[in-house]
């Protein structure tokens, strides 16, 4: 099976890498050229329906997986129009262009307000800041159309580049700052169900294989912790002195308009076929394992 992988930031990279590791072929699109080793590339302007097209035939893709789109929450609060024409323009010609292929959307927990611990997937979306209203676009578009999985995810962690955006992967960002002695400072109110981008790989390769995939998931880890508390587990494996770590309330204000509780419950993704078998690790098994590895994509 060979999967087109629209969008080649940390996540649509780290996708496309972990399935051709799978032993599946891959293909990464976007308009720049993605850093370091990566799979196959090739250049696409999302906005341009007819490069949709000619992508998805040249690639002869047999899926496709939809990462494209700002992710920077900050950014997308200060160009909300921009942000959900992104993310809603790609939906729309990435459907076109599927011609009847496996779409997966990788969304997120930001399609919720944060008042509700734990939203399933039966959780009516209300959404609180621009980035979750410019994805639930997207998902609204998609929905519309055949052979469309909805994947929401809590926050992908995993090694990034040291340069890579600050906050956009949590982990990458504490422990490249740790790892230099500096230190974090961390909201001790703001919840997450933090996911490691392995896992996310292997739901998503799940999906496109599945003879009948539910039309929405949600994909969050065991465990509901406060940045804060992360980032200490993040210096503990590391071995760095826990007094780098400087917890503060999220009304301090150096902190991108997320929800209160970016976190993701689930009643499909233990009882579904294609995905029942997954074990999604916790924070501390997932920390230590990355450390542990050493790995950087």
């Amino acid at each position: 099976m060979r999967t087109l992988v629209i969008g080649s930031g940390f996540v649509g990279s780290a996708l496309a890498s972990g399935i051709t590791r799978a032993g599946g072929e891959a293909v990464l699109a976007s308009r720049s050229r993605p850093r370091g080793d990566s799979p196959l590339w090739t250049a696409l302007d999302v906005t341009d329906p007819d490069a949709c097209a000619r992508v998805v035939a040249g690639s002869r893709c047999d899926t496709i997986v939809l990462v494209h789109g700002p992710s920077d929450v900050t950014w997308c609060q200060r160009h909300p129009a921009q942000a959900r024409r992104g993310h809603e323009t790609a939906a729309r010609h990435v459907a076109q262009a599927a011609g009847g292929r496996r779409i997966v959307l990788i969304s997120t927990d930001n399609v919720f307000d944060g008042v509700r611990q734990w939203p399933d997937e039966h959780t009516e979306p209300h959404p609180a800041n621009a980035y979750g209203r410019a994805k639930l676009a997207a998902e609204q578009v998609l929905r519309r159309h055949a052979n469309v999985v909805v994947l929401r995810v809590s926050l992908i962690y995993g090694w990034d580049a040291a340069d890579s955006p600050k906050w956009l992967n949590f982990f990458a960002s504490c422990a490249h700052r740790l790892r230099a002695g500096e230190t974090v400072t961390a909201p001790t109110d703001q919840w997450t169900t933090p996911v490691m981008v392995d896992d996310v790989t292997a739901v998503t390769t799940a999906l496109l294989a599945a003879s009948s995939p539910p039309p929405l998931l949600h994909l969050g880890g065991p465990e509901r912790i406060s940045r804060a508390d992360w980032a200490a587990v993040i210096a503990e494996s590391l071995g760095a002195p826990t007094e780098l770590i400087v917890p503060e309330p999220r009304a301090a204000g150096r902190y991108a308009d997320r929800p209160a509780n970016s976190c993701l419950s689930s009643t499909v993704l233990g009882t579904h076929p294609s995905t029942r078998a997954i074990r999604v690790r916790g924070v501390r098994e997932g920390t230590n394992l990355l450390v542990a590895k050493g790995v950087r994509t």
